[in-house]
């Protein structure tokens, strides 16, 4: 099978943004054309897959055609994928696999969102839809609840505390602060972040990343095109996905995502690499706990660890073997639900190439890793990225 290589990424401002799914999207598309070095065309393309939630309910049918025609992608084939917050990542994956399979040589993955028309009632309700609707949302767990259990246990099972999951949140913003892309752009104390306003306890208004609107889109390319489009394209190492059982009370565990790690066990195991060969990872932390809980599904911590692991500064840049989260992540950057996953890979795609701003550039990067979940962990893919072609 050939290999594949990601040739152009770009990206809306994540937050409140003045355009509509039309407009986001074209901004998007643009900058990802723009991304490339040689002769494009967006006629070039072969397919497009879309990941959208379609948050309020907007545009639920037919959101991929609607948005293909605004970027020159005209009458090819066009697809919407959902998988709740993962649904630009198996876009990705899915698009990985198109090409992969020689059904297709530039293909486009994409995600969009528009989050912040809703009023906040609204709001609650469409967060709420990724999560079991008979066993959870109808008795009341929110999408803060859901992530506030997890914690607790995991307090319990393993000694760690809410200090960890603060660390956390002030590294993510320490990170996002120089990103011209991110939704919270402020530098926050420790202080502010452990006090912050209650959610769901014990977690913060800190420890919860913020509803943005945004859309990210990514160009893949098989490798006899790819040399040809980029001077320094970005090639696919591995993709993994992987499943659990939607509502928390099916799982044997809540303080691990079981999808996370078949998916990156899955991922490694294409690369031919380890968690320990991974430079920079671009971690779905909707909640603080999301991203303790995943460097030790990831296996950048030992299990019960990844208190210790976030105590410890060790997901800083460039202070450990391992930079997390260098764009700020879900907590700063901002989470627009459909377009993660694929905002991930952008991030990736540019710290690859030194394309970011240098005050947060992670020194000699080769190898990066996205990580994107859906919901409370029922859907996550896991994508390696590496400068050089395994």
């Amino acid at each position: 099978m050939v290999d594949v290589a990601v040739v152009g990424a770009g990206q809306t401002k994540y937050g409140n943004h003045p355009l509509g799914l039309k407009g986001m999207w074209a901004e998007a598309a643009e900058a990802a054309y723009a991304s490339i070095d040689g002769d494009f065309e967006p006629s070039q393309v072969d397919e497009a897959f879309i990941g959208s939630v379609a948050f309020g309910g907007a545009q639920l049918g037919n959101t991929a055609a609607l948005l293909t025609e605004h970027s020159g992608l005209d009458n090819i084939p066009v697809q919407r994928v959902e998988n709740a917050c993962a649904s630009s990542g198996f876009a990705f994956r899915d698009a990985w696999m198109a090409i992969k399979s020689g059904q297709a040589d530039i293909v486009v993955a994409g995600g969009i969102e528009k989050m912040n028309d809703l009023s906040p009632e609204r709001k609650r309700f469409w967060l709420g839809v990724s999560g079991d609707t008979e066993w959870e949302r109808l008795a009341g767990l929110t999408f803060p609840g859901t992530y506030a259990l997890m914690a607790r246990r995991h307090f319990h099972e393993f000694g760690s505390n809410h200090d960890d999951l603060v660390h956390i949140s002030v590294k993510n913003h320490m990170h996002g602060l120089d990103n011209e892309y991110a939704h919270l752009r402020k530098d926050v104390s420790f202080e502010k972040a452990k006090s912050g306003f209650m959610v769901a306890d014990p977690l913060t208004l800190y420890d919860c990343c913020p509803t943005s609107d945004g859309a990210s889109c990514v160009i893949l390319a098989a490798d006899h095109v790819a040399k040809k489009l980029s001077e320094d394209p970005i090639w696919v190492l591995g993709s993994g996905a992987g499943s659990d059982h939607l509502a928390l009370h099916d799982r044997p565990s809540i303080t691990q995502i079981r999808s996370t790690q078949m998916a990156s066990a899955k991922a490694y195991s294409q690369a031919g690499i380890s968690a320990a060969d991974i430079d920079l990872a671009e971690v779905h932390d909707c909640f603080t706990i999301a991203e303790l809980m995943a460097t030790e599904d990831l296996g950048f911590a030992e299990r019960g660890q990844g208190g210790v692991f976030a105590r410890n500064g060790i997901g800083r840049l460039n202070e450990g073997d391992v930079t997390i989260n260098p764009s700020g992540g879900l907590k700063s950057k901002g989470h627009p639900l459909g377009a993660t996953g694929t905002g991930q890979v952008v991030e990736v795609f540019k710290q690859l190439r030194g394309e970011v701003e240098q005050s947060r550039q992670v020194r000699d990067a080769g190898i990066a890793l996205t990580h994107n979940v859906g919901g409370s962990g029922a859907t996550c893919a896991v994508n390696i990225f590496g400068r050089d072609i395994k």
